[in-house]
Parts: structure tokens; sequence; C-alpha cells
């Protein structure tokens, strides 16, 4: 290896690393910025998410991601489909019979009320779907490493978002870690939003209200019940 091959080698493994540093970077502060935002800002500075959300797209821009990249496109729909939907059916099958046995789920009437609330939690469940996989996890791959290390990272942190609801930190850990893995394989979030959704409302559904704090987190954990 001659000296101008070497130097080259050696100004790319520089710049490798910087661009490692530069996204590990990325990722603690945009991960702290929603924490701070979670147990403080959205009270002292509620219009504090833009900014935030405005940090990721301008990071997508940087980096150059494509629709296909962020799992928002129409690329392996069906593939995510099939690898998580009759997952799901088998994991919530059994929660739903004892839902409906329980007494604890009733169907619920169509109507404007219906129709808002299953759209809106959706949305918010398509939401976090692409916060944890298209960001978080994208950025995580983008390190190096073990995939499955990727996925693990992304359900801790999706998890420990939802400190103090332990309830909640339960599902979303090992519900993330499921959905990242599918993620992994299969980029689309569509599939992973609707288990998402349909996960979250029968844990809402069906954990005590003593425990479940109507699915609060943050300082709104223990504000519950309160007037």
């Amino acid at each position: 290896m001659n000296t101008a091959t070497s130097q080259a080698v050696v100004v790319a493994s520089t710049r490798a690393t910087m661009t490692r540093l530069a996204v590990s970077l990325e990722i603690v502060l945009v991960y702290a910025g929603i924490l701070r935002y979670i147990w403080r800002w959205q009270f002292a500075h509620p219009q504090a998410w833009v900014a935030l959300l405005a940090l990721v797209l301008a990071s997508h821009l940087l980096h150059g991601d494509s629709l296909a990249d962020l799992g928002l496109a129409r690329h392996a729909l069906r593939s995510s489909a099939q690898a998580i939907l009759p997952l799901a059916v088998v994991c919530f099958s059994p929660v739903v019979i004892y839902g409906f046995a329980s007494g604890k789920l009733h169907l619920a009437a169509p109507g404007v009320r219906t129709f808002v609330y299953f759209t809106s939690y959706g949305l918010w469940s398509l939401f976090q779907q692409y916060v944890a996989q298209s960001y978080f996890h994208n950025r995580l791959r983008s390190l190096g490493g073990s995939p499955h290390l990727s996925s693990l990272t992304v359900a801790l942190m999706f998890g420990a978002a939802h400190i103090p609801n332990l309830i909640l930190m339960v599902a979303a850990t090992f519900g993330g870690f499921v959905l990242a893995e599918a993620f992994a394989r299969h980029r689309n979030i569509y599939p992973l939003a609707l288990a998402h959704m349909v996960g979250g409302i029968l844990v809402g559904a069906l954990s005590p209200a003593s425990l479940i704090h109507n699915m609060r987190v943050g300082p709104g954990y223990f504000f519950f019940g309160l007037r």
C-alpha cells in the first residue's frame, strides 16, 4: 500500500468515525428533547414539539432519506403486513375473547365519536411508529452493528418514554422490540401502526384504571384523578 492510498484510508476511516459520532449525538439530543418535552416542556413550552419535529425532518433531508427508507411508501407493505398482522391476530385474539367474556370490552356503536376516537388514536399510533422506526431505528441502523441490537435499543427507548406507567412501559418495550424487528426486515410502518393501535386500545381498555391512569405518562401519570 503506497502513501497516497494509506492516507486515503485514514481519511475515509476518520470521516466514517466522525459521521457515526455526529449521528450518535443527534440521536441522544433528539431523544433527550422528547423526554424533556414529556416531563417539562409540554407544560412550560407546549409548542416545543414543533421544533423537535423540525429537527427530525431536517435530519431526513440531511441524510437523504426517501419515503421508502422511512417506511412510508407502498414498498414492502405486503411483506410487512404478512409478517406482523398474523402474529398480532394470534396474540390479540385471546385478549379480545377474555375482554368480551369478562364484560370489559363492548361493541362500540358507529358514529362520529367512535370514528374520531379510532382515527385519532390510529394517527397517533402511526406517528409513534414513525418516530420510533422511521427516525430512531433508521439512525441506529446507520451506525452499524447488529440489527437485533438496534431493535432492542429502539424498544428500550420506546419503553423508557412511558415512565412511570409500568403497564405501558412493559407493553411498549415488548411490543416495540417485535415491531422493530419487523421493520428491520420489511421497511413499512403502516401494518406496525395498525398492530400498535389495536394493542394500545386493548391495553387501555383491559388494564385496571388504578394502574393504567388513562394511559398517561410523565408527570400526567401522577396527576390522574386529581381535581
